[in-house]
């Protein structure tokens, strides 16, 4: 009995010394409730998480009951349910700690609500010390690294933390904390209880009224599962059809950007689409000519050239083929293209397709042969015939003269 009362003197004497309990700070002001567009539903149900890398820092030391950790572990399980949880959305990692540290499951492991909470369930207690700053420097160590399931930096998926602690560090917080700030992880304090509400401060980011998080007793910490639903969601624009996108609507976070259906190009207002020309110089692979069809284009060849089976490229045509061409006797081919010919003893006629026999010709020519040799003949007989006639006036002279001589006689 001596012993009890002993202990009590002690316990009301340690009150006495404490300093009065901080009053709960308030936390960041909930974001005013969409209202429901007229004739719709509310902007809540289209509301979509971003895609987060986010680990839960528990605190298990021996200040927290068995009872209120089970609670710590329904928030968990609350928070789980707000998420959209899966490998190309949001991943989630728990990390448990007290004077040592146990990361219960990386953000590698678990890609289904289902299979999270049930982890989540199976969670004890460590029950001894405070190690935050031990805590935070794990995660930045153990827990974001691809290796454990972390996304790469460029893929540029946010990486949270929140710790919920409801008591005071017993290593150094800040520095490490804010050396986790500087590579890029954001971290959330919820504190429970008598928690250090200055050590909260320092180990989270800015704003810090958006930030840092308090609760009187882990019997209601549920009530930040919505701060943080507000926090983390994103609300779909696409999805409230306010976008102003012509065609196609594509999220982005807590934005949006407008797309366009393939063979459409989107305009300069980047909300509007326009027909693709998608025979344009680069955007097609035809081989000769590239036509148009209804968003999409055909390849097809120069006269003299066909398609080959790849739709793409032309081979030069054999225009000298049965059928295709139009020459009465001999076809010859000319890089996708022929002309005609005839036969030895034929000409081409000026139509340059058929052929007449030869023989016509080589008659004709022999004809004018026989008239020039006739004509050549005519023109020596003539020339014979006169120069005779002179000779003979000669000779009828010289007689004449040989008459009258002898007459004188």
């Amino acid at each position: 009995m001596g012993r009890a009362l002993g202990i009590l003197r002690c316990c009301l004497a340690l009150a006495l010394a404490l300093p009065p309990l901080p009053a709960a700070p308030q936390g960041p002001a909930l974001r005013p409730r969409r209202q429901p567009r007229p004739g719709g539903r509310s902007a809540d149900t289209a509301c979509k998480n971003r895609p987060l890398d986010l680990l839960f820092i528990v605190d298990s030391s021996r200040s927290v009951r068995p009872e209120e950790f089970e609670k710590v572990k329904l928030f968990l399980s609350e928070m789980i349910d707000t998420l959209d949880v899966g490998e190309r959305a949001t991943r989630v990692a728990v990390m448990n700690y007290a004077s040592t540290v146990k990361v219960e499951f990386p953000l590698r492991t678990h890609f289904d609500k289902a299979s999270l909470k049930e982890a989540v369930s199976r969670i004890a207690p460590l029950s001894a010390g405070t190690m935050t700053g031990l805590a935070i420097q794990t995660a930045m160590e153990e827990v974001f690294t691809e290796e454990m399931g972390a996304r790469p930096a460029t893929f540029s998926i946010p990486r949270v933390v929140i710790v919920v602690t409801d008591g005071r560090p017993q290593d150094q917080v800040q520095g490490v904390a804010a050396s986790a700030r500087t590579a890029g992880i954001e971290i959330y304090a919820v504190g429970v209880g008598r928690a250090d509400v200055q050590s909260l401060r320092m180990m989270a980011s800015e704003p810090l009224d958006e930030h840092v998080f308090y609760v009187e007793t882990y019997g209601v910490i549920e009530k930040l599962t919505s701060r943080f639903r507000e926090t983390f969601c994103a609300v779909s624009v696409c999805a409230l059809g306010s976008h102003g996108c012509q065609q196609l609507c594509v999220s982005d976070g807590a934005s949006h950007l407008c797309d366009c259906y393939e063979g459409y190009t989107l305009n300069p207002d980047k909300r509007t689409c326009s027909a693709m020309d998608l025979c344009a110089p680069g955007r097609h692979e035809c081989d000769q000519i590239c036509v148009s069809n209804n968003r999409s284009y055909v390849c097809d060849c120069y006269e003299g050239y066909t398609l080959n089976p790849d739709k793409k490229t032309c081979s030069a045509m054999d225009m000298c083929a049965p059928g295709r061409h139009d020459c009465a006797q001999v076809c010859l081919s000319n890089d996708g293209s022929y002309s005609c010919g005839c036969y030895e003893g034929y000409t081409l006629n000026p139509d340059k397709k058929t052929c007449s026999g030869a023989i016509t010709s080589s008659l004709v020519t022999e004809e004018s042969c026989k008239c020039e040799a006739i004509a050549a003949l005519q023109d020596s007989v003539t020339s014979r015939l006169e120069a005779l006639s002179t000779k003979l006036e000669e000779v009828s002279e010289k007689l004449q003269a040989y008459q009258d001589r002898q007459q004188i006689v």
